[in-house]
């Protein structure tokens, strides 16, 4: 009893933290199904209607369908080119003992000192000068670049956990050094790598001031965030239609999460019980 009444203020936090996430969901929610009349009047009431007209306006006035095809393109694309890049490189960061990988490995870690909005420039330019500016492929060569550091440091840490006889078993078995990447390092990271892809996902996912600049407001290449604010203009500010198309566009992120939350967990259990 006394040790239930010392967790009685983390109990409390918990649940003051968890009505802080909960009511702006329901807000968010409820407001898709009004009209700005109602949401000024009770804007924390249940909505009279479920009538998916907000949806629909959304939907059609920004164009979102295209909008969504963008970003899942920008994004899937990003994500595996990522990875195509991160898990090599992460291996030999790993595997490397002598002070050139422990050199390498601070080199990864000063991108975190890099704010995203002072590369901004620079990347115009580089764009421009590429001859991809106002195109998607840019995106796709350039996100990566930003979540590197982030992705070899977090799988850097997952594969030092790997046993060594591990590699050596494999090796025995004639497998080469690719084939210990691919048989042994990278299905025992899997909770690693789905923490990576679910980060990035949600960094690539809901960018949107590269993609303003670099691909630009046309219709036909925009992403859904950078489709999303045109709700604002398009409809007189109805905040009945933009809550809606906000809630259309966080449909993918949860179906993302739904899917990789497990192995997120895994990894988050297995670093507690590694600390």
């Amino acid at each position: 009893m006394k040790h239930g009444k010392s967790w009685l203020p983390a109990h409390i936090l918990a649940w003051a933290y968890a009505a802080l996430l909960v009511v702006p969901l329901y807000y968010l929610l409820a407001s898709a199904f009004k009209t700005n009349e109602e949401i000024f009047a009770s804007p924390f009431s249940l909505p009279t209607s479920l009538s998916f007209g907000n949806f629909g306006t959304a939907f059609e006035s920004a164009d979102l369908g295209l909008a969504v095809v963008n970003s899942a393109l920008v994004t899937a694309l990003s994500l595996a080119l990522t990875l195509a890049l991160a898990i090599p490189a992460a291996f030999a960061v790993a595997r490397s003992t002598g002070r050139l990988g422990a050199f390498v490995e601070k080199v990864f870690s000063l991108g975190f000192l890099i704010p995203t909005f002072a590369a901004l420039f620079p990347t115009f330019l580089l764009a421009a000068a590429t001859g991809l500016f106002h195109t998607r492929i840019f995106m796709v060569l350039f996100l990566p670049a930003t979540a590197m550091p982030l992705s070899v440091v977090i799988l850097v840490q997952f594969m030092r956990t790997i046993p060594k006889e591990m590699e050596e078993a494999a090796r025995i078995d004639g497998a080469s050094t690719f084939g210990v990447l691919r048989h042994v390092y990278t299905p025992m990271c899997m909770p690693g790598i789905a923490t990576v892809l679910l980060l990035n996902f949600l960094t690539f996912w809901n960018e949107y001031l590269y993609s303003l600049v670099i691909i630009g407001p046309d219709p036909s290449q925009r992403t859904v965030q950078v489709a999303l604010p045109t709700l604002k203009s398009l409809t007189g500010t109805d905040y009945g239609v933009l809550t809606a198309g906000t809630v259309l566009t966080l449909v993918p992120v949860w179906a993302v999460y739904t899917v990789l939350q497990k192995r997120m967990q895994q990894a988050l259990v297995s670093g507690a019980v590694k600390m």
